[in-house]
């Protein structure tokens, strides 16, 4: 049975398992789900994320949610195919990245995701943008940011001298921020700026980055 990933093209968290499935050069299926009529708030697709949410994933009997759990998922099972997306050779780099992939999750994701929020998301149903709440969550952005200018003055990337998932799981809000007036919060930190110059042209985040249409 085909790899099956029921979302959206416009969803960050899908966007994420599919750079994941990308860059392993593995086939796969997008179900589309009718966000916008509530199809992932009713069964059947309750059965497969019962939180409904965004995506949910069949691997064959593998039913799985959670846009990073997912992405761990496929690069443990298909370590040996692609790239290498954990370190797992040695325990001490995969640690790094696990690090630094939590960092993503705890410290990266909650203002981005507000900004975007803001920026994208509320403009396209019609709700006016506050202005305060943008500029208080940059000023949080920025601070986390320093701390990867000065991670990746020392390494190309957050896991080391190795592209993993530590930095994927970034790609699909940077996406979407890096086409706001804000996009100079990145390019201002030139190992930040240098990181998503090279993250962003990957052949996988280019091919997924074409589908992220607003």
């Amino acid at each position: 049975m085909a790899i099956k990933v029921h979302g959206y093209a416009m969803s960050t968290c899908t966007a994420r398992v599919l750079l994941c499935l990308s860059e392993k050069g593995l086939e796969y299926e997008v179900v589309p789900v009718d966000v916008a009529n509530g199809a992932h708030k009713q069964q059947p697709y309750l059965s497969l994320n019962p939180f409904g949410q965004i995506p949910a994933f069949e691997d064959g009997d593998v039913k799985i949610f959670e846009s990073r759990a997912i992405s761990k998922y496929l690069a443990r099972k298909y370590k040996d195919t692609g790239i290498d997306l954990l370190g797992s050779s040695s325990l001490t780099v995969s640690t790094i990245v696990d690090t630094w992939m939590e960092v993503e999750s705890h410290q990266f994701n909650s203002p981005m995701q507000a900004i975007i929020r803001q920026m994208i998301v509320n403009p396209i149903f019609g709700i006016a943008t506050d202005e305060k709440i943008i500029e208080t969550e940059l000023e949080k952005l920025g601070k986390v940011l320093d701390v990867y200018e000065e991670r990746l003055s020392k390494c190309k990337y957050l896991g080391g001298d190795f592209y993993s998932l530590a930095d994927l799981h970034h790609i699909p809000y940077l996406v979407y921020f890096m086409r706001t007036p804000k996009s100079s919060v990145i390019t201002s930190r030139p190992h930040v700026s240098a990181w998503w110059n090279d993250i962003s042209s990957r052949p996988a985040t280019v091919k997924v980055a074409e589908t992220m249409k607003v």
